[in-house]
Parts: structure tokens; sequence; C-alpha cells
């Protein structure tokens, strides 16, 4: 695939998740129906290796055929696709984009150095060296809410003005606020900007690009459906999206609250109560999944909810 421009990475993106037996062992079987029914859902893009797809816990071996399963089923079907060569190690996330850059992805996506905290300038060095290596293939930054490294709108464009192959941000948008997506507009110039799935609406409205999707985790045709909308209805749009919210609110962040599941078993819990493909339950050692049996009381009420991500269930 030819490098993506950050014009050319918007919208609805769809993560694949880390299919896993019952042991928690990545189930390559699973994981290539799974790769089959986000192709069909017509996404405006796959990603993998991103925080539900478990990637500091994979083997170079895991990775490279995770990486390939994808990378051959995007290419047949014309789908734009990154692949995340992250790591908490800069060493690892160099070696992993060596690994994978024969396979020319649309773009990498790369998180910053996460055991000592990188200063700005670590950061911009970081980033150079993998630009250097990544022999044209544009990076993506995913600057999540746990980072280390937090960096702000302004922190953007001096690393955009010395690593041009940044092409794209995946960050939090400070809950919506006002003052964020104003400092986005001024400093986010070249780059694609993708918030929290759940706040796609909002988010494009004031200038953002799309989101690597949280929703697209519940239902991919859904989630599709829903950015589609926003050309077509803009008021319905955003009228799901409130009810969205309500759904994570009230069914899904008390599971991180309350009873201190991470993130990605949200993600991959979510899956289950979609129904759209079986990704197994369990995550890998050491972190605790949320029980499977929880996933139809869950599925019930969020049909009253949000209804239009259940209806083929």
């Amino acid at each position: 695939m030819r490098p993506l421009s950050s014009d050319e990475i918007f919208g609805n993106w769809a993560t694949l998740l880390l299919a896993t037996d019952k042991k928690g062992d990545i189930d390559y079987s699973k994981l290539n129906e799974e790769i089959d029914v986000l192709i069909s859902s017509n996404p405006n893009g796959i990603y993998s290796n991103g925080t539900a797809g478990e990637f500091y816990t994979q083997t170079d071996e895991e990775f490279l055929k995770v990486s390939e399963m994808l990378t051959v089923k995007c290419e047949k079907a014309g789908i734009p696709f990154q692949i995340g060569v992250s790591h908490m190690s800069p060493q690892i996330s160099l070696e992993r984009l060596k690994l994978i850059r024969h396979l020319k992805p649309g773009a990498v996506q790369v998180i910053l150095p996460d055991w000592i905290p990188v200063t700005l300038k670590e950061s911009l060095i970081f980033l150079q060296t993998l630009e250097e290596e990544a022999f044209g293939i544009p990076l993506v930054l995913y600057n999540p809410p746990h980072a280390k490294k937090q960096l702000f709108p302004k922190d953007w464009a001096y690393i955009k003005k010395y690593v041009p192959s940044l092409v794209g941000l995946k960050v939090f948008d400070a809950n919506g606020d006002d003052n964020w997506y104003s400092e986005m507009r001024t400093y986010g110039e070249g780059l694609s900007v993708f918030i929290p799935g759940h706040r796609l609406v909002t988010g494009i409205k004031n200038g953002a690009n799309g989101a690597y999707s949280n929703l697209a985790c519940l239902n991919p045709f859904a989630a599709q459906k829903w950015f589609n909308l926003i050309n077509e209805d803009a008021e319905a749009a955003l009228e799901l999206e409130k009810r969205i919210n309500k759904f994570m609110k009230e069914l899904i962040e008390p599971f991180i609250v309350k009873y201190n599941y991470p993130n990605h078993a949200c993600d991959r819990f979510i899956a289950m109560v979609g129904g759209w493909a079986d990704v197994g339950a369990k995550l890998r050692w050491p972190h605790k999944s949320i029980p499977e049996d929880l996933a139809e009381p869950i599925r019930v009420k969020a049909k009253n909810i949000i209804p239009e991500f259940f209806i083929n269930n």
C-alpha cells in the first residue's frame, strides 16, 4: 500500500482485537475470521496492535504473524491499514518497525518510550530515528492519558516541524473541552487528529478527523454507519452520540472505576456484548478478564439504550 497522507486518515478506523483461546493464547483461526468481518464492514481503515491488540504481550514471531495476516487481507480488499509497532522499549519499537516495513502499511502507529518518562527533546530524537528507519512509511503517534509523557497541542507543532512524516495522532480530547479543541485547531496543521470513539461526532464538529474506534469493538458495521450518518444527518448522529455516552457511562465505565478492570478488558468485553465475532473472553496473562457470563445482561440493557448497534443481534 502507498503511504497515507494526513488527509487520507479520517473517519472510523476499526481496531483488530487480539483473538484468544480459553488459555489466553492467540487463536489465529479466530483472528482470521475477525479480520474478514472487519473488512466486510467497509471501515475507513483498520489498525493492528493497539491497546486492544495487546501489543505489549506479543513475541516478535506473534507480532509478525498478526501483521502479515492483516496486510494480506487488507491489500486484497483495498482497505487502508496501519500496523502498530508500539512497545514500552524504544529498542523493541524500532526492531518491530524493521520487521514489518517490507509490508508497506499506509502508516505505522507508535507510542513514546514508557518506562522512564522522556523529555520533549528525547521524544523528538525517538521519532526522528523511527522516521529514518521507516523508509517513507508515515508515523501516527498514540499518546493515551496513561502515557508517562503527555504531549500538548503546542508540542505537536514542534514535533511535526522536525518529523515531517508524522501524519497523525491518537489523543485524549480532555472530555471535549473547548479550550483543548481550540489549541488542537491552532497547532494541528498537517496532522490527522483522532479522538475517543464515543465522542466522534463532537470531535469532528470541532475539527478532529476521526477515531480509532472503541465503538467498532461493539459493532463495526454500526460504528461505520454512525460515522456516515454525520454527513447525512448531523443532528441524528449527535443524538446517537449522547446515547452512546450513556451506554459507556452506565454499563462500561463501572468495570473500570468500581471493579478495577483494565481498559482493554472493556474493549474485549464490548466485543462479546456485540457478538459480531468470536474473539474469546480471555486476556493474555497477567491481566484479568471480565467474566463472559456478564455479557448477556449488559447486552439486554444496551439494546434499550443504543438498539442501532444490535440490529442484527
